[in-house]
Order: structure tokens, then C-alpha cells, then sequence
């Protein structure tokens, strides 16, 4: 199983030393990813509840969000061997065309290390921002994802779909990976993993509600795969990995002792997830702590994690 690790774009630890200091540290680590996430906004009053919170209310560090591309691109120049990934960009935010340029963009400049989470979408604030429909938002996606490979593997390239066109055109740069970079589609049932077995690589949950949700997530999205020919595939999971001094008398998947958690990272290899993303509050979720902790974290996790 891979390891990797959140970087801080997020809230008051987003800035430029903080980024090359985690970044420099986990590849010296031997962490095998480094992966950053999409905001776009912070509605002061949502229309929609978000899905990772008990009570339905964004985090405060959501309100400082450093572009997850321009933060890849800068890590890019400060490291040399640690793969680049988002976990996710949310495709109606952009074009086919945009964002198929600006990903191989950074495969170039990277030598080949761009990981690509995708998802559909959840926040009408954030469609509405971006000026894209909410509806339909699933066939979009599918289409984007086709337009996208195409743009990537097709020279000269021409689409024609019902929400995308391009007309015959050489495009460029093409990526370093070939065909193209991996792709992990986010999202949780059966169209998700339909469109993950098409058009992607593997499956990128975040968060784990609990192990028998996560075990039977999946098996169904392998079986999904299996189904469609692709099987088996890589699961990406993203996990708010959280470190007690002390055990808990109830706690939740990813958040305990050490010894817990190293239990936790067992049990997550042998049900079937291929790389482990670690964000611990103290660097991946904009938590107000010390640069010094969140480092001392991504050193205790990725020697438990091996």
C-alpha cells in the first residue's frame, strides 16, 4: 500500500515555506504522494449542508483555499520524486480544454508525477459561482472525462458532445504518462463507480463513516469494475487521521493511539485499499497548530504505515 500525505493549502498554515517544508519533508520521508483539494468558496449561508461535518457547516479554514493547481505546480519546483495528486478537482468548475491543458502542463514541468482525483460536485453555492448547472451534473462529468482523455491521447484532437465541443485542433503539451495521468473518481454508488471503471484508474473515497460502510464500498465498487472489464482496480483513500495520547473508549476509524491507528492501516491494506493519503488536522486540514507538530505527525504516521 502507498502512502501519502495532504499539503497545507488550507486556512492560516497556507503559504509558501509551510508548503515547501512539508513537501521537502515527506519526500524525504519516503511519502509517495503529496495531494491538495478544491474550494472555491465559503457561502456564508450555504444552500447545501457539507457532507464531511456532523452539524452540515464548513470548516473555518475553508475560507483560505490556495488553488490546487498553481499549489502543485509550486511544489513541482521544490521536489523531485513525490507524486502530485488532487483529492478533488470538481470538473463542472472547468473546461475540457482548460484543465486538460493546465494538468499536462504540470505532468511536463513534474516529469510525469500528476495523480487526478475528480468529482461531480456537491455545494449549489459553488455551481452557481462557477456559472455551471447543477443538473445533470453526473452527465457532464462523464462527458468531460471523455473530451479530456481525448485531448490527451488524440493529435489532433476534435469532440463534439452535448455539453463540450472542440474543434479540430492540435493541442498541446500532451502529458509525460501515457496514455494519460492516473485517474480516481470520487463519489460514493453505483454511477460513481460505473464512471470510475470507464474512464479512471481506481476509486478515491475520503473519510471513513465506518469500517463495514468502507468494506462493503469496496467490494461493490470492485465488483463494479469487475463487471466492466477493469477490475480490479486502486482505491485512494484520503483519511482524517487523527493522533490521541490515549485511547478512547469509542473512536472512529483513523483516530486513536499510534498502536490504533497502525492497527487501522492494517486492516485498511488488507480489505483492498491500495494507497493511504494521511491528513492529520495539524497539515492537511488548516489547523492553527505549529508547522513543528504537523511535521512530527507526517514522521510517527508514515513509520507506522510501512
Amino acid at each position: 500500500m502507498k502512502v501519502g500525505i495532504s499539503l497545507p493549502q488550507l486556512g492560516p498554515q497556507a503559504s509558501a515555506d509551510n508548503l515547501i517544508k512539508v513537501a521537502r519533508r515527506a519526500e524525504e520521508l519516503g511519502y509517495d504522494s503529496a495531494w491538495v483539494l478544491e474550494r472555491i468558496l465559503w457561502p456564508i449561508s450555504p444552500k447545501e449542508p457539507y457532507p464531511a461535518s456532523p452539524d452540515g457547516s464548513l470548516p473555518d479554514a475553508y475560507q483560505i483555499v490556495l488553488d490546487p493547481l498553481e499549489t502543485l505546480t509550486f511544489v513541482a519546483a521544490h521536489t523531485s520524486k513525490i507524486r502530485l495528486g488532487t483529492s478533488v478537482l470538481v470538473l463542472p468548475y472547468h473546461t475540457p480544454i482548460q484543465l486538460a491543458r493546465r494538468i499536462a502542463t504540470i505532468d511536463v514541468l513534474s516529469g510525469g508525477r500528476v495523480d487526478v482525483g475528480v468529482g461531480v460536485g456537491w455545494s449549489r453555492d459553488e455551481f452557481e459561482a462557477a456559472g455551471t448547472p447543477f443538473e445533470r451534473r453526473g452527465a457532464r462529468c462523464d462527458e468531460f472525462l471523455e473530451a479530456m482523455i481525448a485531448i490527451w491521447s488524440s493529435d489532433p484532437v476534435s469532440f463534439d458532445g452535448q455539453f463540450y465541443h472542440i474543434p479540430e485542433s492540435r493541442v498541446g503539451p500532451k502529458p509525460l504518462q501515457k496514455p494519460h495521468p492516473p485517474i480516481y473518481v470520487a463519489g460514493f454508488g453505483t454511477y460513481a463507480f460505473e464512471r470510475a471503471a470507464k474512464y479512471g484508474n481506481g476509486w478515491n473515497p475520503s473519510g471513513i463513516p465506518s469500517w463495514e460502510w468502507l468494506e462493503a464500498m469496496i467490494s461493490q465498487f470492485q465488483e463494479v469494475a469487475r463487471a466492466a472489464g477493469a477490475g480490479p482496480m486502486a482505491v485512494v483513500l484520503r483519511a482524517f487521521t487523527m493522533v490521541f495520547p490515549q485511547a478512547a473508549p469509542e473512536r472512529q476509524p483513523m483516530m486513536g493511539t499510534l498502536d490504533e491507528i497502525k492497527e487501522d492501516i492494517h486492516r485498511l491494506r488488507s480489505i483492498g485499499v491500495t494507497e493511504l493519503v494521511h491528513s492529520p488536522p495539524s497539515i492537511g486540514f488548516g489547523s492553527s497548530s505549529s508547522m513543528d507538530e504537523g511535521i512530527k505527525a507526517m514522521e510517527q504516521l508514515i513509520e507506522i504505515s510501512r
